[in-house]
């Protein structure tokens, strides 16, 4: 059965963000508040913990997990971005938006798009996911907390609770964070697609 923390949207407490990041370093699979709806997180090194997540979900191999991260500063590390990307990154993160990169070797194998070598990556603007990937120091693997058959991400901490506290380590209540998903900008051709419309505005990947 999963812990349930109560987390101050704009001042986290630290010592329930100290207890959360342990347990993702320990392997376990928590939900959490981002600034477009609620996520699934979990240690980027855990393939047990990210096969969990696909269970949740159903997912199929072809799914592109999303590393969430504190700001640019690692960028570079996980993804592959030339001045022009890195500049629209900058211009657009933190936000809500998902930027489909194609990725470094840095990256498991296991998350990448089986084809394309290609990630997600991610800057929320949150307080709540910005102490969490302060006091982890390195990005979270994530997904949308979308559950199978449905288009829209859950948002109610206490639904989440019912529906999946026996396949959770922990859910993390940060309040109301929205009711639609990220927008995707998929970076890895010649110019940005937008391939998902949600939160963030689309307007400036869009041509013509």
């Amino acid at each position: 059965m999963s812990q349930f923390f109560q987390i101050h949207p704009e001042t986290p407490q630290k010592r329930l963000i100290n207890q959360a990041v342990q347990i993702l370093r320990q392997g376990g699979v928590i939900v959490y508040p981002t600034d477009s709806g609620y996520a699934l997180g979990c240690h980027l090194g855990d393939k047990a913990a990210a096969d969990r997540i696909k269970r949740i979900r159903r997912l199929d191999d072809k799914h592109n997990f999303t590393l969430v991260c504190r700001d640019l500063s690692d960028v570079g590390i996980y993804a592959k971005v030339d001045n022009t990307q890195y500049r629209l990154l900058k211009t657009f993160t933190p936000g809500p938006y998902t930027f489909i990169l194609d990725a470094t070797s840095e990256v498991p194998r296991r998350l990448l798009h089986p084809k394309r070598r290609s990630i997600g990556l991610r800057v929320p603007d949150n307080a709540i996911v910005q102490a969490l990937l302060g006091e982890l120091g390195e990005p979270i693997m994530s997904s949308t907390l979308i559950l199978p058959d449905e288009t829209d991400p859950m948002v109610d901490p206490y639904d989440i609770r019912g529906t999946l506290e026996h396949e959770l380590d922990l859910i993390i209540d940060g309040g109301f964070c929205g009711m639609e998903a990220t927008t995707v900008v998929n970076m890895c051709g010649d110019v940005p697609e937008v391939t998902r419309v949600g939160k963030g505005d689309p307007t400036p990947f869009q041509l013509g």
